[in-house]
């Protein structure tokens, strides 16, 4: 007799699917023929060779096993990682509170920045701030276009050196690829940029999270209200 395509040899009529459903839907067929479950042979992925089907299941759950230590590997040097990035963020907020001169907490800010998280290249402005502030570098007059540029990033801009205009504050301009533009705020509108540049075009990227990133804004930025003028 011949074998049509999805038919089992002999039995014409029967697909594969057919008796598949059966099997799933007749749980004690292999308790009344409990010896066919011995003489299944199955092709072991690890080569040719013939093996058991209880020895095909036991391949099939130590690459599970291994799956989910990988993962569970994985998940655990993230949560490292975060553990990390959080304690560097506590020991810069920590630098910024033991600061008690106003006018040199943005110099402050940005070095211990640059020296807890290994940032090549950082600078900050704030516009807006007391005349007694006004020779401070950070001070230094920012054009019209980068005050409306921050006050419009909603999140932290991180990509590719496009030319920004902040560039220009950093200490060696030519050699930055990547840049992460930080908005720093106050009320409704912002008071500031923290600019952070590295030579490496993939630091900053534009697939990448920035929930430090904008938990140092916050913090960069209620710091910061403190060079205002008070009222």
């Amino acid at each position: 007799m011949s074998t049509t395509s999805g038919l089992t040899p002999g039995v014409q009529g029967i697909t594969e699917g057919d008796i598949a459903n059966y099997l799933v839907n007749t749980p004690g067929f292999f308790e009344r023929h409990a010896e066919l479950l011995a003489s299944v042979q199955l092709t072991s992925p690890h080569g040719q060779r013939a093996v058991s089907l209880q020895e095909r299941q036991m391949e099939m759950l130590r690459e599970r096993i291994k799956g989910m230590e990988l993962k569970i590997v994985e998940m655990i040097r993230n949560g490292q990682d975060n553990v990390a990035i959080a304690d560097r963020l506590h020991r810069w907020t920590r630098t910024i509170l033991l600061t008690a001169n106003s006018g040199d907490l943005p110099q402050a800010m940005v070095d211990d920045l640059r020296h807890q998280f290994l940032i090549p290249q950082a600078a900050i402005r704030v516009w807006g701030a007391d005349e007694a502030f006004s020779m401070r570098p950070f001070a230094r007059p920012v054009s019209d276009d980068v005050k409306t540029f921050a006050s419009s990033l909603t999140l932290p801009y991180c990509g590719v050196n496009a030319g920004f205009e902040a560039t220009a504050w950093l200490d060696d301009a030519a050699t930055v690829a990547s840049v992460a533009l930080v908005p720093l705020r106050h009320g409704d509108g912002a008071i500031g940029l923290l600019i952070l540049g590295s030579p490496d075009a993939t630091r900053y990227s534009a697939d990448m999270g920035t929930e430090f990133l904008m938990r140092i804004g916050d913090v960069a930025s209620a710091a910061l209200s403190r060079l205002l003028p008070q009222a």
